[in-house]
């Protein structure tokens, strides 16, 4: 009996399940015919990926001891690395690709570095230049070295890793800046010269020396071509992403000469008229200031309303979202938007030389402009500010107090998110604004004041553009009475130390 009940009890508990199975089956037979969605996951969305960029400082605990560089990661503001680098650095840049920097020192050194975060003192290496040459500024392309040899009137070319000097390439007399195309894409660069002796005479605007030169030098050969005149007391340079014009600064008359790079002659065409019926014009110069207008008789298409009495362009970057130059202007106090756009058939448009003219703060020294072509921010010397441009309306902003009296401002920029890093001679920490809102981020202390900053890229998947160093003296902002000026054998900066 004891085994039949347990049969029949496990038979039992066996049937139970069985008409569960059934009772589910015939439940989710009857849903059978009804729609059941399909879950998708929802990625979530959040900020635009930060930009792979750094900002390369190079400071001195003073005007001859060893300087130092500095990696500060964009996303963070973090000190990546530093490592020692060359004593009394003097001019620095960067390469166009954003990988190695250069200082030029004042034991006579070129001092060659990594950018990188893994940075170390192993991985700088040196160079020396020759016992004759006197190195003012550094320019650095996608490959090599150019640099500005006032004792010899050249451009002083070197090659290889480390950069070693190769050959000198003679130019017009006072070259004070090589610039041209930082790919090394274009036909050649352009050698800028002043044509004076004096370190001092192009820092004033207006002046009486003479007008400058631009010597082309051929990227394929080295060979030199007819030298283009200038005006009075050229200083700086940018040239079009498209390589068909540069755009030249002169401080001396406040103006800028626009050099057409494609036939390497000034910016001038034969009129025609095109199939809308209109005329079509170039522009060999564009005056800045109403005494340049007077001077040079040529009037900007909306006229001079705003322009100011005198001007004094030092510096300029070229917007490519927008096609125009944003200059700072150093004497007149201001910012000049320029609009420098081709047309189709690759002549200046109908609006080329469009000028709009902003006030700004004291002395601005040097300029950028976020990547979007919304804001332009200038380092003002005099006062210790930074003005916020907005480049849609043409306005001033916003002004920001800043640590220091600032000499040069750079940028970078990922969708709407950016940074602005801005630079004192005259201070040890490095300024961090935030474009969101444009405040002061943070600060970040460096061993010594700083020399000069430059950022890695200004848009996260494009290369650096400023590859021109900038050293105080020929027409380039000094620095104010009481700061110390970086000087050595390599460097004729002590006039600007002589300043009252």
């Amino acid at each position: 009996m004891r085994l039949f009940a347990t049969n029949a009890g496990r038979a039992r508990a066996r049937l139970v399940k069985a008409g569960a199975a059934l009772v589910a089956a015939a439940l989710i037979a009857g849903c059978g015919a009804n729609y059941r969605p399909v879950i998708t996951p929802i990625t979530p969305s959040g900020p635009a990926a930060q930009p792979t960029s750094y900002a390369v400082v190079i400071s001195a605990p003073s005007p001859t001891s060893a300087g130092v560089a500095t990696i500060i990661d964009y996303a963070g503001d973090t000190v990546m690395a530093q490592a020692p680098i060359g004593p009394g650095p003097s001019a620095f840049t960067i390469d166009q690709l954003g990988a190695t920097g250069y200082t030029l020192n004042s034991d006579g050194t070129l001092t060659n570095f990594p950018i990188s975060t893994s940075l170390q003192q192993k991985q700088v290496l040196y160079s020396t230049v020759p016992t004759s040459s006197q190195i003012v500024n550094l320019m650095a392309p996608t490959a090599g070295l150019w640099a500005a040899d006032l004792n010899n009137n050249a451009v002083d070319i070197f090659r290889s890793s480390p950069e070693t000097f190769q050959l000198a390439v003679p130019v017009a007399p006072m070259p004070v800046a090589v610039v041209g195309s930082p790919q090394l894409a274009g036909q050649r660069e352009y050698a800028i010269s002043q044509l004076t002796s004096d370190p001092m005479a192009c820092n004033t605007s207006p002046t009486t020396q003479p007008d400058g030169l631009a010597t082309p030098i051929e990227i394929s050969s080295d060979a030199t071509d007819p030298p283009i005149q200038l005006g009075k007391c050229p200083v700086y340079a940018v040239q079009s992403p498209n390589l068909k014009r540069l755009f030249v600064l002169n401080r001396g008359d406040d103006t800028i000469t626009v050099i057409n790079s494609q036939n390497n002659t000034l910016d001038a065409c034969t009129p025609f008229t095109s199939q809308s019926g209109r005329t079509v014009t170039c522009h060999p110069t564009l005056p800045l200031s109403l005494s340049a207008v007077q001077a040079t008789g040529i009037t900007p298409p909306n006229g001079t309303s705003g322009m100011p009495q005198i001007a004094g362009p030092v510096y300029a970057e070229y917007n490519a979202a927008t096609s125009q130059i944003i200059v700072s202007d150093y004497d007149g106090g201001t910012v000049s938007v320029i609009d420098v756009s081709l047309d189709q058939y690759g002549n200046d448009s109908a609006t080329f030389g469009t000028t709009y003219t902003i006030p700004v703060g004291k002395d601005p020294a040097s300029v950028t402009a976020l990547y979007d072509g919304s804001r332009a921010y200038t380092a003002n010397q005099a006062d210790g500010t930074v003005s916020v441009v907005n480049l849609v309306s043409h306005t001033l902003e916003k002004t920001l107090t800043v640590v220091g009296h600032p000499r040069t401002v750079v940028s970078t920029q990922n969708s709407l998110y950016g940074k602005v890093y801005v630079a004192s001679p005259d201070s040890p920490y490095l300024t961090i604004l935030q474009t969101t809102s444009d405040l002061v981020d943070t600060t970040v202390l460096l061993k010594g004041n700083v020399v000069d900053v430059r950022t890695t890229t200004q848009n996260g998947d494009r290369g650096n553009t400023n590859v021109t160093s900038r050293v105080p003296g020929f027409g380039e902002p000094c620095n104010l009475p009481g700061i110390p000026t970086p000087t050595g054998t390599q460097t004729p900066l002590q006039a600007c130390q002589a300043m009252p």
